[in-house]
Order: structure tokens, then sequence, then C-alpha cells
């Protein structure tokens, strides 16, 4: 568990821990956030405070149910898992239930925790004052566009542009358009946080993606993910885009 950054502006607060490849903790003043939980350990948490657990999508580097034991286990309180549509409620453990923001009350009466299933290019108005926003993603699932009182936050999942040197023209143009498509709806939207893809996986064109939504949205500070084990992919993209070197945090 790493915290990668920490920001306090008078009643705001942004704290974001680095979990384990796609998985973050992102703290605000009223809730936590837990993206894509694959395996890692999290710091101690306010037991009395919300904790929301968004899935991007049911690969199994991105869904590790073990995350509500865990949360469970830790003596949290209020927990929402907010899964997207492509994950079969047959993958959900025992412990969830669906529900609509109606009934969480009346889930968590029954000892269970409620689930919310998102669709892509919907927007749900969460507890804590969260409005979330869908995007379709490239690969499977969504993306997450996150607004609240403390700030903007983007969990892009498996949204990327993924392009590689095997693939037929024809296929790579159908994928960067698909891409710039679905993160069109950003362009110049300011993002406090944002979480991309830099997959070494891609070779030359590791950071296509990447770059292609810095130059799309306003992004304040972006945090590299999805590199399975390689950081050094994160050194080389500073050595390569050096003009970025203040937006990375890693």
């Amino acid at each position: 568990m790493q915290l990668l950054h920490q920001s306090l502006c008078g009643d705001k607060m942004l704290k974001v821990h680095y979990i384990y490849h796609s998985g973050f903790l992102v703290e605000t003043q009223k809730v936590y956030y837990i993206f894509d939980y694959y395996k890692g350990n999290l710091p101690a948490l306010d037991v009395s405070k919300p904790v929301f657990v968004f899935v991007s999508h049911s690969h199994g580097d991105h869904y590790n149910p073990e995350i509500f034991s865990l949360l469970t286990s830790m003596g949290m309180e209020k927990i929402l898992a907010v899964l997207s549509n492509d994950i079969s409620f047959k993958k959900y453990p025992s412990c969830l239930m669906p529900a609509s923001i109606d009934t969480l009350e009346t889930v968590r009466s029954q000892g269970l925790i409620p689930v919310i299933k998102v669709y892509h290019s919907t927007s749900y108005e969460l507890p804590c004052q969260t409005l979330l926003q869908t995007l379709l993603s490239t690969d499977r699932g969504v993306a997450f566009l996150l607004s609240g009182p403390d700030g903007i936050v983007y969990h892009g999942g498996d949204l990327n542009d993924w392009i590689t040197e095997d693939m037929p023209q024809q296929e790579r143009r159908q994928m960067t358009g698909s891409y710039l498509a679905s993160i069109s709806g950003l362009r110049g939207r300011a993002i406090d946080i944002a979480f991309l893809p830099l997959d070494p996986r891609l070779r030359k064109h590791y950071a296509k993606g990447f770059l292609e939504f810095l130059q799309t949205a306003d992004v304040k500070h972006a945090c590299p993910m999805h590199y399975w084990d390689q950081p050094q992919i994160i050194e080389q993209f500073l050595r390569e885009y050096p003009e970025y070197a203040s937006t990375l945090v890693w």
C-alpha cells in the first residue's frame, strides 16, 4: 500500500493510495472509494465512514470478490458495491444483494452488502453527494467518472486504445476510433485524479491511449496503472514525454 497523493484544501480532501495493478483507494472527507481491487493490503480505515467498491468489469485482474470479506473483517459498517453489468450474478459472493438507491438500508439491515449494477453511458446519483457517470470500455465493462464535493476522479478500467503491432490497420483505426469516441464527452473536462492504463505489453504503442486521454481531458494528476509489475514503463514514459512530469503521480 503506497500513498501516492494527498491534497488538502480548506474543507476538501483527496488522498490516493495505490493498492496493486489497477487497484486504488481514494479517501475524501465523507467516503472511501476503492477501484478494481485485485490483491494487496489496505491501510487502517475509519469503520464509520462509508466505502464504495467500484468494479469496472469481470476480468480476474480487476474483480476479486474477496475485497468484501476483507472490508467486513476490518469492521467497515457501510459498504456499497458498484459493479459493472457484465459481472454475472453467479460471481457475486453470498454477502452481496442487488439493490437500488432507495433500498440500501433495507439490504444492510439483513446483514448483506447492497449492489448497484451499472451500465455504460449512464449517470447514477450515489450517496455522499457522489455523481457517477460511466463510459463504454473498448474491452469489457465500463470506466468510471466520479464527481463529489472533494473533486473529480476518473478510473479507466480497461478503457484504452489497445493498439498492438500485429493488429491489422483497419482494426487499429476501429480501436482508436472507438476509444476516442468513448472519451469524447470528457473533452476539456477538469479531472483532479485520473487512473489510466500504461501497459508495456503494447510495446511501442504503450502510451497511445494514455496520451490521447491527457490531450482530451484537463487532467491535474494522472496515475499510471495496469503495468503488470513493470514500473520501469513509467520511467520510460517520463523520459519520452518529460512535459508530463508534473502531471504523473506514482
